[in-house]
């Protein structure tokens, strides 16, 4: 199949202007593929040549004009259209299309829970065509009048307002102008909660199997999105642009979420059947933001080309965090963005296949599409937090405001963005937007301090090549006499100036050095921070002390790096972390310090000998939370993980089953149905349980298949595919493996699951061999299944446990083959950089051989 490239792009965007589609789509046709009828409306500037886009399973008839034409000049999946004179035309485009089991296209799901199908479209980024026959490109906008005939009994939403027209048939109305990517429709027989608000319909959707969930978290799901919708019209002059506002929680989707106007999609997973902490809580209402933000800036100003795809993610992202903070009971949104998100663009950044958050050039939709990364999201967003930082919030705003009068329902450049921004301000923009957009790699802020008994002074050296402006903490050690412990308090905090090339000019302060001096206190940029000795000194012995959890997650991430990078010893993160982690105060903090210690540091930083003292080590932190947490009562359980010790000790229960080393304790907890002292046991934790066991080599097929018979929902049997998987007999590794890379059934959730299980550290010998299979077998799959699979067998399907040189030349031997897909390719080379990266984090620690004594 062709993928889009941008020359070809910019050449049918010159000839032809798109007015209008008509779609028709039939899903009563059975279960592998629907019907699809398209007609669409549009002009020629002059007589040329173009095409049109489909994948169908059958290509039934076409007509230009009324006149027909041969469905056999199908070429992969463009149908050429020659001579096409000036002036307008009219294509109607008859094909049955396959249904998808990947998330893409249209997605069918049959729920195993009660045996329900539920049906919802992905047409982001090119898929469009794998639904109805369109011009598929995002600046060829038009409006889209969709009719769909459904089985009896079912719901169809839309990206507008729908109503039942007939026995199965409805309509839905007239859209604005937008682009074929954001077309939406879901169809099954929904349950749904409807309301209004500032005389707009508001829905919320799922699976019916999941329905007491939704209906337990709807007042809060909803009290968010009303939120959000007010705050985002203080900020935006241009209302919100579509006739309804629908959020479907859908089952199998890849992404976290996707802004179809008026129809947006989540992942049900969203909908909780098992306890949670506050955080994920706030990880979904910032979803719900971000998503929201996206009716503005994507749907009503869309990007031209993708290119420009960070001025949809980066803007959703800066705006999703800073709109919740300000609008809802989550204010600590910026401390999480720190801990998880922001080390997801610190580590996209410095891998070989880094980018600018705004590239010069996206050649085609193929690589367009592997730029959904740390940079676009992470990255982008904390450039902009930075700019309001550097331009003011004020300014900014009237800046966006006039983007979207200029471009609104029509499409927009970074060039175009800028100049709206320019018109705000007399600062230069221009230069700001070069330095930060258009260029690659963190800077590095390294602290250097000087006392001179009266002041002291304080230099930021700078390695990198843009601008920043961020505040500066100081702090110093107080006794806090209710304790008699020490404790950090703030002395000052200032912002300062860093120039765009070479380090600052020196600041001077009153007083004595201060114990601590924080450099992005506020975490107001995007940069990797060095402290001075004597600050670093008083973190590793007083971080919990420090009173701003965000400072404290500056600090972590600074730790982060410097373990990433060679300069802490792996065990060293281990020990501040068994040292404060357990006077922690926040969640996202406890959870993203747990995160590392555990993926990066047990599992790749420290050697196979070195991981069971790792490992032990991480469960003993693990009960320290416990005992932190003891004495809850069956109220507190009730109010959940939204206070923090219930939330705290959720953590603290999850990480020791990954940690365990030894299956008793386990084993007690799954036959009691309970944690000692609480949780009790809800699916979640049990499949959790399963799966370490089974890692361990401490159940077996027949106790699976009795706990998936108590569960037999998806999520049941993603949780015994996981757990199948990671039995450690070569029975059970040879039937995953068949599963994965060639029997081609597994749905994306089920590949997944398969894959997460597979790879166990514990099974390292066992698995020898399947590391080199891996990468002739997985090119291969990626080929027949598509991006979607190819980026999954890349993510979780590989062998990242295997840290070792001969793994690594047989990975980077594999990136020479002609046949990986450009989805493969890229997860591939970020892999395989993880792994080097390992390597040298040994290698840098790696004991000096001893010496012989004369």
């Amino acid at each position: 199949m062709s993928v889009l490239t941008r020359e070809e792009a910019q050449t049918r965007a010159q000839l032809i202007d798109v007015h209008r589609y008509t779609v028709d789509l039939d899903l009563t046709t059975g279960e592998d593929t629907f019907d699809s009828r398209t007609t669409i409306r549009f002009t020629t500037r002059a007589t040329g040549d173009t095409f049109v886009e489909l994948k169908p399973e059958t290509l039934h008839a076409l007509t230009l004009d009324g006149q027909p034409l041969d469905p056999r000049h199908l070429d992969g999946n463009r149908y050429p259209l020659h001579q096409l004179t000036a002036g307008p035309h009219e294509l109607t485009v008859d094909a049955t299309m396959r249904y998808s089991r990947t998330g893409e296209g249209m997605h069918r799901f049959t729920d195993p829970a009660d045996g329900e199908t539920y049906l919802y479209t992905q047409l982001f980024l090119d898929d469009v065509q794998r639904v109805f026959a369109a011009f598929d490109q995002p600046d060829l906008k038009a409006v889209f009048d969709l009719t769909v005939t459904a089985p009896h009994g079912w719901t169809v939403l839309g990206n507008s307002t729908a109503e039942r027209t007939g026995d199965g048939r409805w309509t839905l109305a007239t859209t604005p102008p937008v682009s074929t990517y954001l077309v939406a429709v879901a169809a099954g027989p929904w349950h749904s909660i409807t309301t209004h608000h500032a005389g707009i319909p508001f829905g919320i959707h799922c699976r019916r199997s999941l329905a007491p969930h939704l209906d337990t978290d709807a007042d809060e799901i909803l009290g968010v999105t009303r939120a959000l919708y007010d705050r985002y019209h203080e900020k935006f002059d241009e209302p919100y642009p579509f006739d309804s506002y629908d959020q479907a929680f859908v089952p199998e989707f890849n992404a976290g979420a996707m802004e179809n106007p008026g129809l947006v999609t989540f992942r049900d997973e969203f909908i909780y059947r098992s306890a949670v902490t506050d955080t994920e809580r706030q990880t979904r209402a910032m979803v719900i933001a971000h998503e929201m933000a996206h009716m503005w800036f994507g749907d009503l100003v869309t990007l031209t080309w993708w290119d420009d795809i960070w001025l949809n993610e980066s803007f959703a992202e800066y705006m999703g965090y800073q709109t919740l903070t300000e609008a809802t009971r989550f204010t600590d949104t910026w401390t999480d963005f720190g801990v998880s998100r922001k080390g997801w663009g610190y580590d996209a950044d410095q891998r070989p296949s880094t980018h600018p958050v705004a590239p010069d050039a996206v050649p085609d939709t193929a690589s367009a599409l592997l730029n959904f990364d740390g940079i676009s999201y992470a990255k982008g967003a904390s450039a902009l937090r930075q700019l309001v930082t550097w331009l003011g919030e004020k300014d900014f705003l009237t800046g966006i405001n006039t983007h979207f009068a200029r471009h609104k329902f029509a499409n927009a450049t970074l060039a175009d963005f800028v100049d709206s921004l320019a018109t705000a301000t007399d600062r230069d923009v221009h230069t700001w937007a070069a330095s930060w957009l258009r260029t690659t790699g963190p800077d590095t802020l390294t602290a250097h301090t000087e006392d001179t008994g009266h002041h002291w002074n304080l230099t930021v050296g700078h390695h990198g090549n843009r601008p920043h402006r961020i505040a500066v903490g100081t702090y110093d050690h107080a006794l806090d006499t209710r304790s008699g412990t020490s404790r950090l308090v703030l002395r000052e905090r200032f912002e300062t100036d860093v120039p765009q090339n070479g380090s600052g000019t020196p600041t001077t302060r009153p007083g004595r050095r201060p114990d601590l001096v924080v450099l992005n206190d506020n975490d107001l940029t995007y940069a990797k921070i060095r402290l001075d000795p004597a600050s670093w000194d008083t973190a590793l012995t007083h971080l919990s002390g420090i009173p701003d959890p965000l400072t404290r997650a500056v600090v972590w991430n600074t730790a982060r790096d410097m373990v990433r990078d060679g300069d802490l010893h792996p065990t060293a993160y281990l020990t501040a972390a068994r040292t404060h982690l357990p006077h922690e105060t926040d969640l996202a903090l406890v959870q993203g310090v747990l995160t590392f210690a555990a993926t990066h540091i047990a599992d790749r930083y420290l050697t196979p000998g070195e991981r069971p003292a790792a490992l032990s080590g991480i469960a003993s932190l693990c009960r320290d939370l416990l005992r932190r947490t003891e004495g809850l009562t069956a109220k507190d359980w009730e109010a959940g993980a939204r206070t923090t010790d219930p939330g705290l000790r959720l953590i603290a229960v999850r990480h020791f089953i990954d940690a365990a080393t030894h299956p008793d304790a386990l084993q007690d907890w799954l036959d009691d149905g309970t944690v000692p002292g609480g949780p009790g046991l809800d699916p979640e934790l049990r499949w959790r349980i399963l799966t370490r066991l089974a890692a361990l080599g401490a159940t077996d097929e027949t106790t699976i298949a009795r706990e998936l018979a108590d569960d037999p929902s998806a999520t049941g049997q993603e949780g015994a595919a996981r757990c199948r998987a990671a039995l450690p007999t070569p029975e059970a590794k040879a039937t995953a493996w068949n599963a994965l890379f060639h029997d081609d059934t597994l749905s994306n959730y089920l590949f997944a699951a398969t894959a997460q299980g597979f790879w166990q550290p514990e099974q390292a010998e066992l698995l020898h061999d399947y590391v080199h299979r891996y990468y002739p077998d997985a090119t291969a799959l990626a080929a027949r299944r598509g991006p979607a699979i190819a980026e999954a067998a890349g993510r979780n399907a590989f062998p990242a446990h295997a840290v070792d040189a001969d793994h690594l030349a047989t990975g980077t031997a594999a990136l020479d083959d002609p046949a990986l897909t450009p989805a493969l390719l890229r997860k591939l080379t970020d892999q395989l950089d993880d792994l080097r990266r390992a390597l040298e984090v040994r290698e840098a620690h790696r004991p000096a051989p001893a010496t012989e004594t004369p």
